[in-house]
């Protein structure tokens, strides 16, 4: 069992990935983090470079938390939602934590295609968080 995160260096990826640090610690398992993106032409070299350094600071905070956790990054062409959902499968998650950014009052009528995709479709709980003004 573990705490499945999408994780994306943003005020809601971090969001998401400091409850999904306390879910785990509630639930006493191990966090899985996904960095989930699509690759091809629109993902270079540089990009590449900035996310393993996103990464390496996300790892080195969960190790200064004590967390048992694993890091993936996913560059295979699909829909961050199809990559959470797949993962949350493979390990029998039991929660899945995503962020949610702030909408317009026309947006809130509809989530984004990801976030919706992951509720509609997680074989387990979602849990949705939004980011801290300060954040």
């Amino acid at each position: 069992m573990a705490v499945v995160v999408g994780y994306v260096p943003t005020a809601e990826g971090r969001a998401a990935l400091r409850q999904a640090a306390q879910e785990c610690k509630l639930r006493n398992t191990r966090l899985v983090v996904i960095n989930s993106q699509r690759g091809g032409s629109a993902f270079d070299a540089q990009d590449v470079a900035r996310s393993d350094e996103d990464l390496r600071e996300v790892r080195a905070t969960l190790d200064e938390q004590g967390l048992e956790h694993e890091v993936r990054q996913l560059v295979r062409g699909l829909e961050p939602a199809e990559d959470l959902i797949a993962v949350a499968e493979e390990v029998a998650a039991d929660v899945i934590v995503i962020g949610l950014r702030r909408r317009s009052p026309v947006g809130k009528l509809i989530l984004g295609s990801n976030a919706q995709r992951i509720l509609l479709d997680a074989p387990c709980p979602v849990l949705a968080v939004k980011a801290q003004d300060d954040a």
